[in-house]
């Protein structure tokens, strides 16, 4: 069972139960991961063989109403050919319907596939095709466009499709009339559905006893692997515990596995336990193949089941060792996905606190940070607004922002590490993505760039904002960007403000500009595995920042929006669950 599984590198910290993003394993694949996360072992292994992770699967379905009739002696025979619209504003075709025979309103059975990204707009485009009769025989994949009647095109947003209650949504189908102006066409509903194969997970506790001991001087340092079986034989990883110093009798945190890894209950997984070593090169204490139906019986029967390990004198032979698995807890449960609460009403609410310290330079001259541009071109705080309110713009249904900024002296006051960006002494928000650029650009004609950085204060009203909505309903999640240039002199109070956030429906995106060091940045990101701790040693209860340092996605593949918002499904998630919260439809 060597290839594919022995070819990872293991770490101390455990990922199987780690909640670290929405979309890891299937979720990455072809559906939710509704078990909880990103998978740092899945993760390593497709990017040590140069392969991209997926996103979750989505199917659309489409009807229409009311089409242009193109036919003399009958009824148009249309059809739908669906357009991711490229960055470049290219149009990538991504799939086509059935040709429906002689109708206006036509209700198409073949759906078009499409993975959702959440850290990204994905623009769509429909276009309607009415087929002549003399293609009716032809696969619809090999039909000639430019040889059908074009009957319009309606467009639209993944995304508002995907946060409609019911994941429907109407459009307009629009086309040019015969003197060049655009007119409706009829109307196309899209339908999305998640292609999740089940929301089923299952919670398991593993405990192993008489493991053989592979250190000289110390006992092992143990830690499982959970890998599946794929069809060319080998398998691949899912998850892993966290490892367990000097222990042959270890017991390890409880693992979360989903319907999505193990496909089926009766699939059989490889459970490999290794001896962790600081170089990587883990040694192989044994291995067992059990199904999750087996590890359930394990369970119920208070059994052990043994490992094998290769024999030292024929290594194609598996001897049977003394070293035992255990399942002391087994225990199934419904895991909602993502888009489970955002469909259902769930909402991201999005605010933006800018620096305004003197580190920035004169925003009168080009060297500045804050720079406008005449030409229009964006600089790094405009681009990191921009990007990352218009992905999150989708997701609130008001659009309504607070703004704050921080760092700069008010020609009213003093220095303020927490003022309202429209000039408002009282309102903080803007309307949309637009008004925050707007009330930048404004503050800058009035702001005097001062310091020192200073994160405490916005992170604390930002807080304040997210506790006041909890106590009315638990429908809103907030997000905080914070855009900035310079090295924090409240570190400290910093964490103290991260760890009380903690506890709310918050999450803090925060985008290094310029060419600080941002090493401190990187302790707020807990992607180390390393929860923050306030000055009074209480540990914050998940990670809710993530960091991205512009310089380092500038001009390449991935945007600065897809990199702050890799973690976000899954500290969404994390929250939810962990206080119990369902969608709406599941109460």
């Amino acid at each position: 069972m060597g290839g594919l599984c022995s070819d990872l590198k293991g770490g101390r910290q455990g990922v199987a139960n780690s909640q670290h993003t929405a979309f890891a394993s299937n979720q990455r694949g072809a559906g939710v991961n509704a078990g909880g996360g990103h998978n740092d072992a899945v993760d390593t292994f497709l990017r040590s063989r140069g392969v991209h992770t997926l996103y979750t699967q989505i199917e659309l379905s489409i009807s229409a109403s009311k089409l242009r009739d193109m036919d003399i002696l009958s009824k148009s025979d249309p059809m739908v050919v669906a357009y991711v619209k490229k960055r470049d504003g290219q149009l990538e075709e991504i799939g086509r319907t059935e040709v429906i025979m002689n109708t206006l309103n036509p209700i198409w059975v073949q759906k078009v596939s499409i993975a959702y990204q959440f850290e990204i707009v994905q623009p769509l485009v429909f276009r309607v095709f009415d087929v002549d009769t003399k293609y009716h025989n032809v696969p619809v994949k090999s039909l000639k466009l430019n040889e059908q009647d074009f009957l319009g095109e309606a467009n639209c947003v993944l995304s508002e499709i995907v946060t409609k209650h019911n994941k429907s949504l109407t459009l307009h189908i629009q086309g040019k009339n015969a003197h060049g102006g655009i007119r409706n066409m009829g109307t196309l509903t899209v339908h999305a559905e998640e292609t999740v194969v089940s929301r089923l997970a299952v919670d398991m506790t593993f405990h192993c006893s008489k493991l053989e001991n592979k250190d000289h001087f110390s006992k092992s340092d143990p830690f499982l692997r959970i890998s599946k079986i794929v069809e060319s034989g080998g398998c691949f990883p899912i998850c892993k515990t966290e490892v367990i110093e000097n222990n042959l009798d270890p017991t390890w945190k409880p693992v979360c596995l989903t319907a999505q890894q193990f496909i089926s209950k009766d699939n059989p997984l490889i459970i490999e336990c290794f001896d962790f070593d600081n170089s990587g090169n883990h040694q192989l204490i044994g291995k067992l193949q059990k199904s999750v139906a087996d590890l359930e019986m394990l369970c119920q029967s208070k059994t052990g089941a043994n490992f094998h390990a290769p024999s030292s004198h024929q290594p194609d032979n598996m001897k049977v060792l003394k070293s035992q698995l255990h399942v002391q807890m087994y225990r199934e449960k419904t895991q909602y996905t993502f888009l489970d609460y955002i469909s259902s009403g769930f909402e991201l609410n999005f605010m933006v606190a800018v620096d305004f310290t003197a580190s920035n330079g004169n925003p009168r001259y080009p060297g500045s940070l804050h720079y406008i541009d005449p030409s229009g071109q964006f600089n790094s705080y405009q681009q990191a607004i921009h990007e990352v309110g218009g992905v999150i713009q989708f997701y609130d249904t008001d659009k309504s922002f607070p703004t704050w900024g921080f760092g700069g002296k008010l020609a009213w006051s003093g220095v303020s590490h927490c003022f309202n960006l429209n000039g408002s002494p009282n309102m903080s928000e803007v309307e949309g993505v637009n008004g925050i650029l707007a009330a930048y650009s404004s503050v800058l004609q009035t702001v005097t760039l001062a310091g020192p950085t200073v994160f405490g204060p916005v992170i604390n009203t930002a807080a304040q904002i997210a506790g006041q909505s909890l106590a009315l309903n638990q429908n809103k999640y907030f997000v905080l960007l914070i855009v900035t240039d310079g090295v924090l002199t409240d570190l400290q109070e910093t964490k103290n403000a991260l760890v009380r956030a903690s506890d709310l429906p918050l999450s803090i995106l925060i985008v290094g500009v310029g060419g600080a060091d941002f090493k401190q940045m990187e302790v707020l990101d807990g992607d180390d595995g390393k929860r923050l701790e306030s000055d009074t040693g209480r540990v914050a209860t998940r990670d809710v920042v993530q960091f991205v340092p512009m310089r380092d996605v500038q001009g390449g593949q991935i945007s600065v929006v897809q990199a702050l918002l890799e973690e976000l499904p899954s500290q969404f998630l994390t929250y939810m669950r962990s206080r119990g919260i369902k969608p709406r439809f599941a109460d």
